[in-house]
């Protein structure tokens, strides 16, 4: 018996030697009247046992029967060992037709060693609910993530997934893997997705280097901007710059959801490339999970802004990296390394001195800018090597501490030293 059970049985027997009356001991077992009649009645004809539940200890009817039982084991040992529980019972139903509670899966996994649970979490800084947004598009949360997300098939150790995740939503809008979060793999990333869904009014992103310069000048100047920045601005598209990471917390969790089921799926599909891999983002993963975890929004319009012809033209040279150059006396400039001579008919007036914009395209194509035109240059040949000497040192003898005994120096001693004697 329970403590539970011997407390009742003792209330109950002072009830049945009449030491205390039914309101009271309904008040003290927390019971109703009516119910404590029963009890006693129970206890009185069949004594203590009758206080014991009748299925205690028997097994129960519900329970999985024990060839399903080995059958969910067999699988979760061979192809989901370090599947979680939910998602492990989302691929038994889907591939296998088992349909069991994520509660039952994670008690069969629990019973393998094949899942531990969670500690409660520790006390954290208190942090304000921010509500989201209230229509798709109005604000994209963006960052990247790097992982072994291939589990190292094809050979490829880490990979960078590039992340757009719809404030409103939830909904990941655009995922796409790249070798690193740099300039170029960003650029050609958001210019896919403005080619695709139009600009949203926001982005929301930490303050990496790629997004934000986060020196003292650039502190003190606000006009020094990043690459991504003047592409933003190009497009009217307002930037916000994260302070933790707990401020940007929708995209953050959901990369935690990522390197838990995208891992798993990928490795499910046998994907070993980044081509396949953005392939099944673009066709499965992000299609099925959407439907399975967006949320609706407050407002059903698309705030997302389209692309006017002029900025659709454009895309190209907003999506660049861009510098700036001096035009040379020569009307010549360079550029990593490389020299360039402006020919002699161009669609703008150039003078000596003057500032030319530089842009390196996603496709790595060069592209001279002037007041709104593009330039036309000749690639010129690289300048010849000067020829270098190795300058070599002449050992000398080494220094000895007395001079010869016909050194001049002694020579000059004894003729002075004669001629004071004389």
């Amino acid at each position: 018996m329970s403590k539970k059970d011997l407390d009742r049985h003792d209330v109950l027997k002072r009830l049945i030697r009449k030491e205390i009356k039914r309101s009271h001991a309904a008040k003290l077992l927390k019971l109703t009247i009516r119910h404590v009649t029963r009890l006693k009645q129970a206890v009185a004809t069949f004594g203590a046992a009758a206080l014991i539940h009748k299925q205690r200890g028997k097994p129960s009817h519900n329970q999985v029967p024990e060839k399903e039982r080995k059958k969910i084991v067999d699988l979760l040992k061979e192809k989901y060992f370090d599947f979680g529980p939910t998602f492990a019972a989302e691929k038994l139903f889907e591939l296998h037709e088992i349909h069991r509670d994520p509660k039952t899966i994670r008690a069969i996994q629990i019973k393998e060693d094949l899942w531990k649970p969670r500690r409660s979490k520790t006390k954290e800084e208190h942090r304000s609910w921010r509500q989201r947004r209230s229509a798709f598009g109005e604000m994209m949360q963006f960052d990247g993530s790097y992982h072994d997300w291939f589990g190292g098939r094809g050979g490829i150790k880490e990979a960078c997934l590039l992340a757009a995740i719809d404030d409103a939503t939830g909904k990941p809008a655009k995922l796409e893997f790249a070798p690193h979060e740099g300039v170029f793999p960003v650029l050609a990333f958001w210019k896919i997705y403005v080619e695709t869904h139009g600009k949203p009014r926001q982005i929301y992103m930490d303050k990496f280097s790629t997004y934000k310069m986060n020196s003292r000048v650039a502190q003190d100047n606000p006009d020094l901007k990043t690459q991504f920045q003047r592409a933003m601005v190009a497009l009217h598209i307002d930037p916000i710059f994260a302070n933790s990471p707990q401020a940007k917390g929708r995209v953050e969790r959901m990369f935690d959801t990522f390197q838990d089921r995208l891992v798993k799926e990928m490795r499910l599909a046998n994907i070993a490339t980044v081509e396949d891999a953005n392939k099944f983002l673009e066709e499965k993963f992000i299609p099925a999970f959407n439907a399975k975890f967006s949320v609706e929004p407050a407002s059903p319009s698309d705030l997302h802004q389209p692309l006017t012809e002029k900025e659709r033209k454009n895309l190209p040279s907003i999506f660049s990296r861009q510098e700036q150059r001096t035009i040379q006396n020569d009307f010549t400039f360079s550029f990593k390394n490389e020299r360039y001579q402006l020919t002699e008919h161009q669609p703008v007036t150039i003078c000596k001195k003057d500032e030319v914009t530089v842009e390196e395209h996603l496709d790595h194509t060069i592209h001279i800018r002037l007041r709104g035109k593009e330039l036309n240059r000749v690639l010129l040949p690289q300048r010849p090597r000067k020829i270098t000497v190795p300058f070599v040192i002449a050992k000398s003898a080494p220094l000895t501490t007395r001079p010869r005994a016909d050194h001049p120096w002694r020579q000059r001693l004894l003729a002075g030293a004669q001629k004071v004697t004389s």
